[in-house]
């Protein structure tokens, strides 16, 4: 088609579309908020599952979410990270909704350990953690993707293992695999989905041990914990869940009292205050059957 008052068409250009560099996190200062959850409700095939929940993770601390099956734990943590969409109330990182982040930049304020990591294909655990790194590819933090493997891997008590095919390590090695592919990401906020489900006694205080460095070091953790008596002794603050809402919300001393465990968790239980540290100890109430006698036998 010719140009009005004749002559030949020019054709046109394309200019390439010059892409922003992402927005690098800053450094918070302790008790600053990193994510913020105002209001949240998620629904699972139509069913409420959270309503009316509120959140606040905060640089340097270590903040534990607890409460019996089904009270929304594991939800509450995907909407936060991003995975789940809300039915309706807000989730902010840094002071912005999820959505004004690009995917590069969500990643690198924060990282997510899933309640399981399955992998099809033998990928050896140095690789499975190198994936951790691929937030910082192409900036000056790549220089350091050595050091940082193999720092986290160190941390993690699976050095040993960084030759063998992730497929091939047991479920608890496995675990502490994806908590050095999570770390080695270096988000500001460290987002765990049931980090000691999987493991034995030592690496659950490992694991637990590690959380508790990075939030010294500044990040903002949040796990979600099963053992009460563990949330006590390593997190700062504690949001019990029941039934898709906030029950408590608090330190561990404050929230972890008998006569509302007990009712939250359906089951008599028993707060403690450990002989040396003082910190809560949550004991179920047990009967112990009676012994069974020659007679009856």
């Amino acid at each position: 088609m010719s140009p009005p008052g004749g002559g030949t068409a020019r054709p046109r250009v394309r200019v390439p579309r010059r892409w922003a560099a992402p927005r690098v996190p800053t450094p918070a200062p302790a008790g600053a908020t990193r994510v913020q959850v105002t209001g949240l409700r998620v629904a699972r095939s139509g069913r409420p599952v959270l309503d009316g929940v509120d959140l606040r993770i905060r640089a340097g601390e270590v903040h534990a979410l607890v409460g019996p099956n089904g009270a929304g734990k594991s939800t509450l943590l995907a909407a936060v990270s991003g995975d789940l969409p809300p039915v309706a109330g807000t989730v902010e990182i840094d002071g912005s909704p999820l959505a004004s982040w690009s995917a590069v930049e969500l990643a690198m304020r924060r990282a997510v350990l899933p309640q399981r990591s399955t992998l099809s294909f033998p990928f050896t655990v140095d690789e499975v953690v190198r994936m951790g790194r691929a937030p910082w590819a192409g900036r000056p933090e790549q220089d350091r993707d050595d050091v940082v493997v193999a720092d986290v891997l160190e941390q993690c008590d699976v050095a040993r293992f960084a030759d063998r095919p992730y497929p091939s390590l047991s479920g608890g090695e496995q675990a502490r695999v994806a908590l050095a592919r999570a770390l080695a990401q270096q988000a500001t906020a460290l987002l765990l989905d049931e980090p000691t489900a999987a493991l034995d006694l030592g690496h659950q205080e490992l694991v637990m041990r590690i959380a508790r460095d990075r939030a010294r070091a500044g990040d903002a953790v949040v796990a979600v914990l099963h053992d009460l008596t563990l949330a006590g002794a390593y997190a700062d603050t504690v949001t019990l869940l029941a039934e898709g809402r906030v029950r408590a919300a608090g330190p561990p001393t404050e929230v972890f009292t008998a006569p509302l465990l007990s009712e939250v968790y359906r089951h008599d239980v028993e707060v403690v205050p450990h002989p040396h540290t003082r910190l809560p100890l949550v004991v179920p109430r047990r009967r112990r059957p009676a012994p069974v006698s020659m007679e009856e036998k």
